[in-house]
């Protein structure tokens, strides 16, 4: 059913500006159906071409997607500011947010006593001519990546794991090339992709990681990158293994036409050995986020690669933002150097393992199959996302819906464990199990 949002407009040009406009101001929501093509043209007395150029546009931009017989569609996200947050509503009160994503504030660790010794440390202001990667920063990173298995050499910092995967994916790509990306995958890369014009390619994923049928398929469609999670990946929680590593390192030798990007966003929080892939293409980039174990706010990475790919991403900074600040470079440093701090991020990992377990135990109890080998988050296949989503925002648990996480995949809901207290576990699969039929779905992509 068409959105009752009037879009007006006699050129392309306007018609995509009536649509933006409408995002922006929350009349048009993410989700929200555009009119037919040739309705659409008729009521504004243009011709189809016309608004097909205009919906065009708009995909290239990733505010619209289009989805077969379901039409044009709103973005979940599309990157234009909202007046309205239509994403995150503020929850009912009583209820229980497990639908944000992100790690439980009450086991980072305390920033405080690091600002208060670098306020003592920090010596006189830097200016421009002084302003780039430190070189004690740098080191320690080279040496907790190479601990790793991860070659590192090359090393610069982004801000955020996200920021580096952009500037990466602008170096080497050019709109319209295809992005191999997991399905369901990270929400906030789905986005990225949409928004540079570049073509997503799904590949399926299970417990392992990125399936090697799924990745080969990707290269025959001239996937030019391909963005693997190392460890805890959103939302599905796989992990790479060694197995899956060496198989897609077979697949990927020597692909002097691709972009290998993995993502470390749990880095130090993982309890699991990484596996990368670092180097089975000549083109290759690691990213390892401080976010997650240390806190959200400190907008951090730190990226490796081939020497030409970092050369292109830390001369893009260059010329763009410039640096990330010598002040959180040494913060995170001086956490890096704790050993405190090092045994509070050991606890918050275990933390998060034992309330993945328990609410994935609950879940079975009850005849449901989730899924969540590492990270923060389940993974719930469903048969209908909507009334899932809408059953358990009533009882009360706000869940994110499936749709934000996937190209191809079938159904399911993300439920983030982070937060979640022993209590709260046996009242939540309760009203998952009462939200569902037990008999759900058996895999990521079912």
């Amino acid at each position: 059913m068409a959105v009752r949002y009037q879009i007006d407009g006699a050129t392309s040009a306007a018609i995509s500006a009536s649509v933006e406009a409408g995002i922006r101001s929350g009349a048009l929501q993410p989700g929200a159906t555009l009119p037919a093509v040739r309705a659409l043209a008729a009521e504004l007395t243009v011709s189809p071409a016309t608004v097909a150029r205009a919906y065009q546009e708009l995909r290239q931009r990733g505010l619209v997607v289009t989805a077969g017989r379901h039409g044009t569609r709103v973005r979940p996200r599309p990157p234009v500011a909202s007046s309205r947050a239509a994403l995150h509503p503020t929850p009912a009160p009583g209820s229980r947010d497990l639908s944000r994503g992100q790690p439980d504030l009450r086991l980072l660790p305390p920033l405080g006593p690091h600002l208060a010794a670098l306020a003592a440390e920090v010596g006189p202001p830097v200016g421009y001519a002084e302003t780039a990667v430190l070189p004690a920063f740098a080191e320690a990173a080279r040496q907790r990546l190479t601990a790793d298995g991860v070659p590192a050499e090359e090393v610069t910092v982004t801000t955020g794991a996200l920021d580096g995967i952009e500037r990466l994916l602008a170096a080497h790509l050019r709109p319209g090339d295809a992005v191999a990306v997991e399905d369901p995958g990270w929400a906030n890369l789905l986005d990225l992709v949409a928004a540079a014009g570049l073509r997503p390619v799904g590949v399926p994923v299970d417990e392992a990681g990125p399936t090697v049928t799924g990745v080969r398929d990707a290269l025959a469609l001239g996937a030019r990158a391909l963005v693997v999670t190392s460890r805890a990946q959103n939302p599905t929680g796989a992990a790479v293994t060694a197995d899956r590593a060496a198989a897609l390192r077979e697949l990927l030798a020597g692909r002097h036409d691709l972009l290998l990007i993995e993502d470390d966003h749990a880095a130090e929080l993982a309890s699991v050995a990484l596996h990368p892939l670092a180097g089975a293409t000549p083109n290759w980039a690691f990213v390892r986020s401080v976010s997650k174990p240390f806190g959200p706010d400190l907008r951090l990475a730190v990226l490796t690669g081939d020497e030409t790919t970092v050369a292109r991403v830390a001369g893009r900074a260059r010329v763009g933002a410039g640096w990330v600040s010598t002040v959180l470079q040494r913060l995170v440093l001086s956490l890096w150097r704790d050993p405190a701090t090092a045994a509070l991020v050991r606890r918050a990992g275990r933390e998060y393992d034992r309330r993945r377990a328990a609410l994935l135990a609950a879940l079975a109890d009850r005849g449901l199959t989730g899924y969540g080998r590492t990270g923060i988050n389940v993974w719930l296949p469903v048969p209908d996302e909507t009334a899932v989503v809408t059953a358990l925002r009533d009882a009360g648990w706000p869940v994110a819906p499936g749709a934000l996480f996937r190209i191809g995949a079938g159904p399911g809901v993300r439920i983030t464990v982070s937060a979640l207290d022993d209590a709260e576990v046996g009242p939540l699969a309760d009203a998952i199990a009462g939200a569902l039929c037990p008999s759900g779905p058996a895999g990521f992509a079912a």
